[in-house]
């Protein structure tokens, strides 16, 4: 389970703080649903999920304005008493005086925004995925050709970071070398991004530590990117057998998440930048629906009368 502090979503989503104290900025969400409470003022609370944040939009409080004072302390009561994390009002709107008072009483952060309810929860419901994303740690470098998420693994000293060293001079971009954090941000989406503590930093052997951002400036690197290709570098080895042809589309399962993945050996002579520039291109291209192996493939077998 990971979390975001209160903080970090008012810093982000930019906040306006009615009511919440320094103790309270330090709270910790862990649920990345959020609820409109409407039948919760109604008095409905069955399957309520007390961990979500409770987001007040127009309805909920043209509801509230049609009930008296003491009616609408008890609705709002009711829900705050539940232990909820934090209450968002939207669309600038002013919260009633009891809410004050009764957010103080429960101890629930009670914060503003001027965004439509629609919009804002948009925003929030897709932060919130990112930062409690499922993740884990490869040893590994993640570049950006050509707009492509390569993330480039093999053992130690097979020419990762050289190769990432050599797009960059190529007008390509770095976001991770040595550890490559991956989030799973949805049921088919991977985002990769360095440890702040080593971010813009690359290792060349024989030269150290490099700061990638201040040699090749801000447009070489980026802090966050997809993952849509896995390349497995691997030192060349005589007799082994390696795809030609493309027609085998392999994949690497990261998170219970298939990505297609390609094996590149490695050996004096070859150049691992254009190659990877061309294995970006192509699996662009792949995503887009088009297959060269296939299309020479579907040649060689009209020309011979197989199709």
């Amino acid at each position: 389970m990971f979390s975001v502090k209160i903080s970090e979503i008012i810093k982000t989503l930019k906040l306006e703080k009615l009511y919440c104290t320094d103790e309270m900025l330090e709270t910790e969400i862990d649920c990345a649903d959020v609820n409109r409470p409407s039948l919760q003022l109604t008095g409905f609370f069955d399957y309520f999920n007390p961990k979500r944040i409770q987001i007040i939009g127009k309805v909920e409080m043209t509801y509230l304005d049609k009930l008296d004072e003491q009616e609408r302390k008890k609705r709002v009561e009711a829900l705050f008493s539940k232990g909820v994390p934090a209450a968002i009002v939207t669309r600038e709107m002013e919260p009633y005086p009891e809410m004050f008072a009764l957010a103080e009483q429960y101890g629930v952060p009670l914060l503003r925004s001027n965004d439509s309810t629609s919009r804002f929860m948009g925003e929030l419901i897709k932060n919130l995925n990112v930062w409690l994303a499922p993740r884990i740690t490869r040893h590994g470098v993640l570049v950006e050709v050509y707009g492509e998420g390569l993330l480039l693994l093999g053992e130690s000293g097979v020419g990762k970071s050289e190769a990432a060293i050599e797009l960059l001079k190529r007008g390509h971009r770095l976001v991770a070398d040595d550890a490559v954090e991956i989030k799973k941000v949805s049921d088919s989406t991977l985002v990769g991004t360095s440890p702040e503590i080593i971010r813009h930093f690359i290792e060349l052997r024989g030269i150290g530590i490099v700061n990638v951002r201040n040699i090749f400036g801000i447009g070489a690197v980026k802090e966050t990117e997809n993952i849509n290709l896995v390349v497995n570098l691997e030192p060349w080895q005589q007799g082994v057998e390696y795809e030609r042809l493309g027609l085998d589309n392999g994949h690497t399962e990261i998170l219970d998440i298939q990505i297609p993945s390609i094996t590149i050996p490695v050996k004096q002579g070859r150049n691992l930048a254009v190659i990877l520039e061309v294995a970006a291109m192509n699996n662009r291209q792949k995503r887009m629906g088009f297959n060269a192996a296939q299309e020479l493939n579907q040649r060689l077998m009209d020309q011979n009368g197989l199709a």
